[in-house]
């Protein structure tokens, strides 16, 4: 169902009212356009749309239905998941610390959080603000991410002792690797120089001065009698199916952020207007703008981009932020289980959007993106609905046809009993192997969505299929046998290419316990 557009009446920028009245109206439409057919062509229930140009809001709109399970609608007002978002907030909050003088970009994280620690003393002893928000602390791509993917019960106190025991890739600033714990302890900074809890902070600061109302940290935030809440759904095997989740409360300032188009209507217009809010206040200064928009990670360019006048791409803090068209980008994705979400910046066109999905079809927000940025930028006509949805497409196809590996030669294992046992890893903790129905049972003991039967591969290695497949995680699992043919240990990686990097198996180093 799609709902008619509405002007936003009730949004105030200066003595402007923001409405679709402007030069931008027709593209508005053909956004339109493009989110209804991308319902259709990449099998999404649900999406949400805002685009901002000159100061007003030219469209905040709803597409299709936020819940397969009861049919109701997407509206303007709509939360979805943000995910990661989520560390575009967090470090607008820290810019605004360095404005108050209580914290610089390049201060030591261990000014702050003095028992925070990494496996490596020297990078622990070296590190500032500004690796944590770039992702430059040689931490590798989600590294420690099981410590909150899927939800766990670990405090944000856990999470940093863990922390502690969490392996390199690189050495410090050598290489990009986009690591979630760095966001998470950028939100303890914030916390240890304000004095106010994380969500405090961000939602005095940032929120409420922006009249970003529904928007919260934390999906328990989310006021018990709101019901027009988007529920995620998985296409497997060509269906759909309800994921409900609630929006990664564990990644808090990576990306446990809930809002909706008409709220993110205030932040796109605040990036647009250099901090300010639709009042015409400062948030946080144009410095802080600069700042934050300024490459601290450089990305390499491929051939591709090259060709569409792509001279620099990389990671500033919380954006991503390249030139492309002979104009900046600046943008962001977000993803969880069930739901993605798109942010394109182009300042020098006073433009943004945001694109919302309870879907994981990445191609559909490109798509309605590149539609919209065809139009602003005068460029040649693409049918990115096509496009994007034929990659789509055969990438789901390719998930559908992937089959394990076989080996040539199957070895018996060792009876099934010598596996049972606790597991410790250093920086997640415990792992339970047990027996049920004679068949060998694994428990994430701090992730109640990790539990699944392990089937036997060859030898000592076993192959982890969960009892919810739609996490398409299945992972090897290489139990370590010594010579007395006792378990000593295990390490873990996941089966298909595809797994979400968060589920970061192969960082375990898990150790039988006597």
């Amino acid at each position: 169902m799609t709902l008619s557009f509405k002007p936003i009446a009730s949004l105030m920028c200066g003595a402007m009212l923001f409405s679709t009245a402007t030069a931008f109206g027709q593209s508005a439409d053909e956004i339109r356009a493009t989110a209804e057919e991308a319902l259709s062509a990449f099998n999404i229930p649900g999406l949400a749309v805002v685009a901002v140009k000159d100061n007003k809001v030219v469209l905040a709109e709803g597409f299709g239905v936020r819940d397969i399970g009861n049919g109701e609608p997407v509206t303007a007002n709509t939360l979805f998941g943000v995910a990661s978002h989520t560390k575009a907030f967090t470090a607008a909050a820290l810019a605004t610390l360095v404005e108050q003088n209580k914290l610089r970009w390049d201060d030591k994280v261990i000014q702050y959080i003095p028992e925070f620690r990494l496996s490596d003393p020297a990078i622990t002893a070296e590190l500032t603000i500004r690796d944590l928000l770039s992702h430059r602390s040689g931490l590798g791509l989600g590294a420690g991410d099981l410590m909150i993917w899927p939800n766990t019960d670990k405090s944000t106190a856990d999470i940093l002792a863990g922390i502690a025991h969490v392996p390199f890739a690189s050495g410090l600033r050598e290489r990009f690797a986009y690591n979630n714990l760095m966001f998470v302890t950028a939100g303890e900074v914030i916390a240890r120089a304000s004095g106010m809890p994380y969500n405090d902070y961000v939602r005095e600061t940032l929120l409420e001065p922006l009249g970003m109302t529904d928007t919260v940290l934390g999906y328990s935030n989310i006021p018990s009698g709101v019901s027009n809440v988007a529920i995620g759904t998985i296409e497997m095997n060509d269906e759909l199916h309800r994921f409900p989740l609630d929006y990664l409360e564990d990644f808090a300032a990576a990306g446990a952020m809930a809002s909706n188009a008409n709220d993110f209507a205030k932040w796109l217009l605040a990036q647009i207007a250099q901090g300010k809010s639709p009042s015409g206040s400062p948030v946080f200064s144009a410095d802080s703008q600069r700042a934050l928009w300024q490459v601290a990670t450089p990305l390499s360019v491929s051939a591709s981009a090259a060709e569409n006048g792509t001279h620099y791409r990389g990671y500033a803090l919380g954006w991503f932020v390249k030139n492309e068209h002979g104009v900046k980008h600046v943008y962001h994705s977000g993803g969880i289980l069930g739901m993605l979400s798109l942010t394109t910046i182009i300042p020098e066109r006073n433009f943004a959007i945001t694109v919302m999905s309870n879907q994981q079809a990445f191609g559909a927000l490109t798509a309605i993106t590149q539609e919209a940025l065809e139009d602003l930028l005068e460029l040649p006509d693409r049918d990115w609905v096509a496009e994007e949805s034929e990659k789509y497409r055969e990438f789901m196809n390719s998930k559908a046809e992937f089959k394990m590996p076989a080996p040539d030669v199957v070895r018996k294992a060792l009876p099934l009993v010598r596996y049972v046992g606790s597991y410790q890893d250093a920086w997640y903790g415990a792992v339970d192997i047990g027996m049920a129905d004679k068949k060998l049972r694994i428990n994430f003991t701090h992730t109640p969505m990790l539990k699944g039967t392990l089937e036997h591969y060859n030898g000592d290695t076993f192959v982890v299929r969960w009892d919810e497949p739609l996490l398409e995680a299945d992972a090897y699992i290489d139990f370590e046998v010594n010579r007395s043919n006792e378990v000593t240990g295990a390490k873990m990686e996941a089966v298909a290419p595809f797994t979400d990097f968060s589920f970061d198996f192969h960082n375990l180093d898990l150790k039988r316990q006597p």
